[in-house]
């Protein structure tokens, strides 16, 4: 099993960020290795739906079926996916905010590749450190795609 995490201050209130990273529609305006989305089954999402999402890390274009396995909003979302050769992933988004202008988001991806321990081992060297730069690079994304908003707003 290979873990990313990564956190980020935005200068947006908690429902727009929620509406952002939940909406599959605007992935392509923050998520750095989207490459589509489809059969998405429910909109607005809730527990349960579920959606094929194409990405693309290191030249390698791969689809992944994720069902949303755990809703709380604003503040929680739990994603289950199922990808290439009997691969795994859990992605958690957790939101916090002190006050009605600054959220704190927090993102994390379990990915559990095929072939056991050997498979884990060569999981971390081929994509770890790609996963946590892409990671940051996708919260960075959001956070000048929301933030944008918001001064555009005032």
């Amino acid at each position: 099993m290979s873990t990313v995490s990564a956190k980020i201050q935005i200068d947006a209130p908690i429902e727009r960020v929620w509406e952002t990273i939940m909406d599959p529609n605007r992935f392509g305006e923050w998520v750095t290795i989207h490459k589509s989305v489809s059969h998405v089954s429910h909109s607005p999402l809730r527990k349960g739906s579920t959606m094929d999402q194409a990405m693309h890390v290191r030249g390698l274009t791969f689809r992944v079926h994720w069902t949303l396995m755990a809703l709380d909003r604003p503040r929680h979302a739990e994603w289950e996916g199922g990808g290439p050769a009997h691969s795994t992933a859990i992605i958690r988004y957790e939101l916090s905010s002190d006050d009605d202008d600054r959220t704190t988001f927090q993102y994390t991806n379990e990915f559990h590749p095929p072939g056991g321990r050997v498979g884990s081992v060569a999981g971390r060297m081929i994509v770890g450190a790609t996963s946590e730069r892409e990671a940051n690079n996708s919260l960075s994304r959001l956070k000048a795609l929301l933030e944008r908003t918001s001064s555009q707003e005032k």
